[in-house]
């Protein structure tokens, strides 16, 4: 793990929490995006639910 969790700045598509968690944990963002992704597909409430708690969290870079 490399530092604090903190929103990305540089690696971002809607508010930077999928590159944030990417670089907190070492990996490419593109798999905490499929995750939210999937997460939505059913209802869309889980994966939307979960990102917006991480995207109020989560501080900025």
């Amino acid at each position: 793990m490399a530092g604090k969790l903190r929103r990305s700045r540089r690696d971002r598509v809607l508010a930077g929490v999928c590159g944030g968690l990417g670089e907190f944990f070492g990996i490419n963002p593109l798999w905490f995006r499929l995750a939210f992704i999937l997460a939505a597909m059913p209802g869309g409430i889980p994966g939307i639910f979960s990102y917006m708690i991480c995207w109020l969290i989560i501080p900025r870079e």
